[in-house]
């Protein structure tokens, strides 16, 4: 028994010396990923709907060091989206405050996401090359399916300068982590000035698991944990990595961003755990899993909000601090306002931006910046204008109780750059004809239901729809509103003057697609002639001193002309759209169009071609039973 005893001993202590010590320190340890997503420039906090203050950067680096000394080998990483939504991002180009601001908060490594294009490619190349000259600690940034075209070396140069990489390896604690990058198709339709080629993204994640796993397990002896960084976003459980999950085997965690999701716990999809934390750091999500020899299991997972009792990190604030300055300094000098300008006071409640993209319904925010669009356009164009748009996809922010400054205004319509290199999507001034006007609020009525982002707002119309109506047909009357008050009919063969921003009258040239060519709409010039999309930017709304008038100081510029006080009008809607549901027959039928009449020319063929063949069959029935009866 002795003897056995000490073989069984020698057994086990052999057994001991051949497994790899990589994998020995995994299953005694814990892996701790902590994310954002969707930052948005959102450097500084932000007032919540009960005005309270959520967010922000300083606040932000108090937790992850408090998780990071909690958890010595965390992961910090982030889905992407990491700019566009603030002031500071019009220092992106040139100094790249975002990625710096992730250097000095610590993070792992990030992705590209569909705004980080809103300067284009060239915009891309120049902060890349600005963050690589700051001398700051900048992020590693992976994005494996999203890369520019051949001919395009500066953009190639830019990523191979700064070190972009399909995935990176990380050694932490013993462990393997491979960290990889994805752009998601509809993230790529929401960047089309990008320049950039999109590859499949399941197909390139399979690749990409299979290589950097076998990379790992050569390096290291041991299987990796993998973690895709992927913008491509969930919806209501489902979308673009819930798919991306089912269909790739070997990812354990999926970052899923894009779609500003929050989800408080994550979803399993063949052993991979889809995570989010929502949008403008308002949570750090803290992941912790367990390595187990069949892959990895969740311990625990939650999402800290970021909010005011949490300690700012002083040195964080005093680069904040700079970075304000600048931004100053460079931008809005030019503009002749402050960072903190206060505007107006503000007595009323405006919707959230979920709210817009929410329902179909007047907005009072959206009332005030299309009225703030018209404004400008009747003060800079010589030419009186009839109507003013904007939609929900190019709402970033909303209005707090309180008083509005210059900077969340331009939280508001913080999108784009012009054509002048400036940040900030232009006004422009083009010309419908009474047709294609009558079609774009068609768009509002028929399209929204199928893409939130088209949902409109309107000055300078006012117009009701049905939404039990034939698709494509839903509105049942629109009249212009003149300044006084006095309505007029839209005339079909009439041109009606209209401003809007800079990427809305873009995407006006996509409605023929997006409606089955049913609808159209083609912007003109003064004249009648058609305007093609790349001719847009000849038509920028200027001032008198030539300058690109942007939409956001079109706002800013509209709320200081109140006097200090937000007019009363933008308390409640004013009925210029009209939303209701019913089957009352003369609803359905008023102002009927094309659409409806087709569908009932096709209900009517539809049963007489019923009836026609109750017809026949009763009449074969009969004959067969006459013969039956026959002697």
């Amino acid at each position: 028994m002795k003897r056995l005893l000490c073989l069984a001993v020698l057994m086990a202590l052999a057994l001991s010396l051949t497994v790899s010590p990589g994998l020995a320190s995994q299953t005694q340890e814990e892996i701790t990923i902590l994310y954002t997503h969707d930052m948005h420039s959102a450097f500084l906090p932000r007032l919540d709907e009960e005005g309270n203050q959520v967010g922000g950067y300083a606040r932000l680096k108090t937790l992850l060091d408090q998780q990071r000394k909690e958890h010595p080998n965390a992961l910090v990483v982030d889905g992407g989206d990491f700019s566009m939504g603030t002031l500071f991002q019009t220092a992106y180009a040139s100094s790249a405050l975002e990625l710096r601001a992730l250097g000095r908060m610590g993070y792992d490594a990030t992705t590209f996401g569909n705004h980080e294009f809103d300067y284009r490619a060239s915009g891309l190349s120049s902060m890349l090359y600005a963050a690589k000259d700051s001398g700051d600690p900048l992020p590693a940034i992976v994005d494996a399916n999203y890369l520019p075209p051949k001919e395009d070396e500066e953009t190639w140069d830019a990523l191979y300068s700064y070190g972009v990489q399909d995935y990176t390896i990380l050694e932490r604690g013993g462990m393997c982590y491979v960290i990889f990058g994805l752009t998601g198709l509809d993230s790529d339709a929401c960047a089309p000035m990008s320049g950039m080629k999109l590859s499949d993204p399941v197909e390139t994640a399979k690749k990409v698991v299979k290589e950097a796993t076998e990379q790992c397990q050569n390096a290291y002896g041991q299987d990796p944990v993998v973690i895709c960084l992927s913008h491509s976003g969930t919806v209501d459980g489902k979308g673009e990595d819930y798919e991306l999950a089912k269909e790739v085997d070997g990812i354990d965690v999926i970052v899923s961003g894009h779609t500003h999701t929050t989800l408080n716990q994550p979803i399993e999809v063949n052993d991979t755990y889809i995570v989010s934390a929502g949008e403008n750091g308002q949570n750090l999500g803290v992941l912790t899993l367990t390595r187990t020899q069949d892959g990895v299991e969740l311990k625990d997972s939650q999402l800290i909000p970021v909010t005011e009792g949490i300690q700012e990190d002083p040195e964080m604030v005093q680069w904040l601090e700079q970075a304000k300055d600048q931004v100053e300094q460079e931008y809005l000098a030019q503009f002749g306002m402050e960072f903190d300008q206060v505007l107006v006071n503000n007595s009323y409640d405006f919707d959230s931006v979920d709210e817009v993209y929410a329902t179909q319904h007047e907005s009072t925010l959206g009332n005030l910046l299309a009225d703030a669009y018209y404004w400008a356009g009747m003060k800079e164009s010589s030419d009186p204008v009839d109507v003013a748009l904007t939609a929900s996809g190019v709402i970033r922010d909303t209005f707090p109780k309180g008083e509005i400054t210059v900077a969340q205004v331009f939280n508001v319509a913080s999108l784009g750059i012009g054509a002048d290199g400036v940040p900030g999507y232009p006004l422009i001034s083009v010309y419908l004809t009474g047709k294609d006007l009558k079609n774009t609020l068609e768009v509002d009525a028929s399209v929204t239901p199928l893409m939130t982002a088209a949902q409109l707002f309107c000055s300078g119309v006012q117009y009701s729809f049905n939404t039990n109506r034939m698709i494509f047909d839903k509105v049942d009357e629109a009249v212009l509103v003149r300044p006084d008050g006095v309505t007029e009919p839209i005339v079909d063969d009439q041109l009606y003057h209209v401003v809007t921003g800079l990427y809305l009258g873009q995407m006006l040239g996509a409605v023929e697609d997006s409606s089955f060519g049913i609808l159209s709409v083609t912007p003109r010039d003064a004249q009648g002639n058609p305007i093609s999309t790349q001719q847009l930017e000849e038509h920028i709304l200027l001032d008198e001193q030539g300058k690109e008038v942007k939409e956001w100081y079109a706002v800013a510029s509209y709320l200081q002309s109140m006097g200090g006080e937000m007019a009363p009008m933008y308390g409640q809607t004013d009925g210029r759209k009209q939303v209701y549901s019913s089957w009352n027959p003369v609803s359905l039928l008023k102002h009927a169009g094309l659409p409806t009449y087709v569908a009932m020319i096709v209900a009517v063929m539809v049963i007489l071609l019923v009836v026609l063949v109750v017809w026949l069959v009763r009449k074969s029935i009969l004959r067969h039973s006459s013969k039956k009866l026959q002697p």
